[in-house]
């Protein structure tokens, strides 16, 4: 990686992608347009109090999604970065910020969303912003995506809402996680299993069941899932521990309580599991995409994508 991501993290050992996922990588031409957009979906929900905080936050999810779906159409675009916009936001506040001070209200909040991704619309008179938000978001969805598609979506927000929830219950704790627990949780607090479902939607393809279920998209999946994150992890690091308070739940902290080692080599740990990861996504990107006619295809061009926003985004400014 460059010397930029190497430095937001201390200098600490970061993985060398330069292999496997190199960059420069593909940007929609839209990415000022997104961020103008959320910016503009942001004062119709405030979801963040800080205008300085929105603005990173309009930032690196525009530019984020540019990289994700670089041929999408505008609006695909749109809705896919507000409901980013919207899982972060609802994250750093909620999940972040309140969630472990006061988790039976976490509890509340997530049920009312809930409620809302398994159909019963109750009455919109005492939504706050996010309820609204997300019932904005889940209305422009059904418009988009195919029953299936939508079903899945919901389900991977579900399991976000839950990750959200596991997360804040643990920040006091981390030595209560085993490292098996927290690599099949990861996904779901990085949000990616639901930046794939969301690709399918904007990019028009789907994949069959018997796709879907093959081992060659599974283990995809899960790499680039790993991946997304795990690298994740390792860029925000610096900050989250020089906030001061817990000790951040991360993949380096739980390396060096489980394999008895100092920082520095938790990261090498770290970033060696980052690449190996990479390089397994590489290898069924390339195996995938050779038949260009396929929607396996269009699916190993849609995971590169995510894999190299997620590479992309850990250099931000967010992190530093």
């Amino acid at each position: 990686m460059s010397d930029t991501r190497d430095s937001d993290v201390r200098a600490l050992p970061m993985p060398d992608l330069r292999g496997t996922f190199p960059g420069p990588f593909a940007t929609s031409p839209y990415a000022d347009a997104i961020e103008e957009q959320t910016a503009n979906w942001l004062r119709t929900f405030p979801l963040t109090g800080s205008p300085g905080s929105a603005k990173v936050l309009c930032n690196i999810t525009a530019q984020g999604v540019a990289r994700v779906l670089p041929t999408a159409d505008r609006d695909s675009l749109f809705l896919c970065a507000d409901l980013f916009l919207w899982l972060t936001a609802f994250d750093d506040v909620h999940g972040e910020s309140e969630g472990g001070r006061d988790p039976a209200r976490l509890v509340r909040r997530i049920s009312r969303c809930v409620r809302l991704l398994a159909g019963d619309d109750e009455s919109a008179s005492d939504d706050d912003a996010y309820t609204a938000a997300l019932r904005d978001l889940l209305h422009r969805l059904r418009e988009r995506a195919t029953p299936t598609q939508y079903l899945r979506l919901t389900a991977h927000l579900r399991d976000n809402l839950f990750g959200i929830l596991w997360e804040a219950h643990h920040l006091d704790r981390p030595d209560r996680i085993s490292l098996s627990d927290y690599c099949a949780m990861r996904p779901h607090t990085v949000f990616v299993r639901t930046v794939m479902a969301t690709a399918e939607v904007a990019l028009g393809y789907e994949l069959t069941e018997s796709q879907r279920a093959s081992a060659a998209v599974r283990e995809l999946e899960k790499a680039v899932a790993d991946l997304a994150g795990w690298i994740n992890d390792l860029a925000s690091y610096a900050k989250e521990a020089g906030r001061g308070g817990p000790t951040p739940v991360s993949l380096p902290v739980l390396l060096i309580r489980d394999r008895e080692c100092g920082l520095e080599e938790a990261f090498r740990l770290a970033s060696r599991m980052c690449e190996d990861q990479a390089s397994t996504a590489r290898i069924h990107i390339t195996r995938l995409a050779a038949d260009s006619k396929n929607a396996l295809a269009d699916h190993a061009h849609a995971m590169e994508a995510v894999a190299a926003s997620y590479v992309w985004h850990i250099g931000h400014a967010r992190y530093a």
